[in-house]
Order: C-alpha cells, then sequence, then structure tokens
C-alpha cells in the first residue's frame, strides 16, 4: 500500500473584529474563520494527509528543524506573510536569536522537499506589499520574481485562466475551458520558465526546482473570493490541485 502524502497547510485564517455602533451605544465583536475547506475537501483522504497550521499558531509552532520538516512531503503557504515565520515570539518578545524559517524551507526544499506558494492578500508581495517576500529565501526557490509593492490584480468582473503547457502531468484530466477567477497576485516567470497555466498572460500556474526539490507558484486564492464558488465546484480544481501535491510530492 502505497503511503499517503503527508502535506503542511500553513495559513488560511484570520481573526476579524467588528465595532458596531447603534446610536448612543457601541460593542465590539470577534470572528475567528479558516479559508482551507476547498483545498481539504478536493485532496479527499485516501492519498493524502493534511496537516494545517493556522496563521495565529504559526508564529510559535511552525518547524524549527529539518527534522521537523521532514515529516511532509510537501510545504503549502497560503495567505500567510514572512513576518510571522520570520518573527517567533522568542525573538519579537524577549529579544532573542532564532532560526530563520525561510531560510530553513529553502534548505528543506534544496535537500529534496517540495513547497508551493498560493495566492491571497498575504501570499507573495499581497496587499500594501505587506507579505513581504520578495528578496527572501522564498523567493529564491519559487520559479517566480516577486514585486516588491502591492501586486494584486483585481478582476471583479472575471478573467479566465489559459492553459499553455496542456502536455504537463499536472494538467492530465483537466478539462477547458477553465472557470473565471476574481484576482490573483501579478508574479514574473523567472528566465527559462515556462508557465503552465497564465491569466492576462501573467503566470497563473508555473512550476520550478531548487536543487534536489520542487517548486510552485499557484497565483491566486485557494477558496473565496479570489476563487469563487463555481471555480470550486468546476472538477479540474481538485484535479489540478491532486496533481500539483502529487508532483510536487515527486510522486507525479
Amino acid at each position: 500500500m502505497t503511503t499517503p502524502i503527508r502535506i503542511l497547510l500553513v495559513g488560511e485564517s484570520w481573526t476579524s473584529t467588528s465595532t458596531h455602533f447603534k446610536g448612543w451605544n457601541q460593542f465590539t465583536s470577534t470572528m475567528y474563520q479558516e479559508g482551507h475547506a476547498a483545498f481539504r475537501d478536493a485532496l479527499g483522504t485516501d492519498e493524502f494527509t493534511l496537516t494545517h497550521l493556522p496563521a495565529h499558531a504559526a508564529a510559535s509552532e511552525f518547524p524549527a528543524t529539518l527534522d521537523e520538516l521532514n515529516v511532509y512531503d510537501v510545504l503549502v503557504l497560503s495567505d500567510i506573510g514572512a513576518d510571522t515565520l520570520l518573527l517567533h515570539p522568542d525573538t519579537w518578545l524577549h529579544g532573542l536569536p532564532t532560526v530563520n524559517r525561510l531560510k530553513l524551507i529553502r534548505d528543506w526544499v534544496e535537500a529534496g522537499g517540495g513547497f508551493a506558494m498560493c495566492g491571497g492578500y498575504l501570499s507573495f508581495s499581497g496587499i500594501g506589499g505587506t507579505a513581504r517576500y520578495g528578496g527572501t529565501p522564498i523567493e529564491e526557490i519559487l520559479p517566480v520574481t516577486i514585486s516588491r509593492y502591492d501586486d494584486r490584480v483585481e478582476t471583479p468582473d472575471g478573467v479566465t485562466p489559459e492553459v499553455v503547457e496542456e502536455d504537463h502531468v499536472i494538467l492530465e484530466g483537466v478539462s477547458d475551458p477553465w472557470p473565471i477567477v476574481l484576482g490573483y497576485n501579478r508574479l514574473e516567470a523567472k528566465e527559462g520558465i515556462t508557465p503552465l497555466v497564465t491569466a492576462n498572460q501573467d503566470p497563473f500556474l508555473i512550476t520550478g526546482t531548487a536543487g534536489n526539490g520542487r517548486t510552485l507558484a499557484w497565483a491566486t486564492d485557494i477558496g473565496p473570493h479570489w476563487c469563487p464558488q463555481p471555480f470550486i465546484d468546476w472538477p479540474g480544481y481538485a484535479r489540478v490541485l491532486r496533481g500539483s501535491m502529487k508532483w510536487l510530492a515527486k510522486r507525479g
């Protein structure tokens, strides 16, 4: 029996605080939400095991050694900024040196790990440039160059991804046309690398290698809002995600 592909998904959670004004009075409410359900459901449980590390826990609980990362075959960062991984509480609160976990990810990938970054307001460069992965070890291993500024492309009227490399194993069994997405992070392919899929001629799905490892950039959300429900319901959504995880784990 084949061992399931072990995936660590980091990010895809947030806490929102609202202030409600009612005449003379006001009160606040707080809500915690997670955004990985579509990704989880697309993978299923037969070929994959998924561990989700939410954003609020990642600063203290993200692996700090290669041995801890080696528990997994694939690491996915989705909608979580670089600062969360750079600023362990021991550094942020106590002024102590700690491991640079962006360098750790790079070293793990170059030793043979599979790594993906998925798009969002706190992926790649992100909203206002606050995700801040440009110029870091993460950019070194990805097949794309990351902007130093806000890289969002908002397409509320929809943009249809277009397949460029239809023979790639990740896209096996994925039929055209693709449904629209409502936005993505604008990336630039590194020299000599051709995207598998583009949006407005920008890289949308693109693969690469780093040392002995494989890397991938998915330029839009893995769920709403940029990736709307009709896209999630499209059979190709699950096929592309499953194919991507298999390819990163060198199972496809």
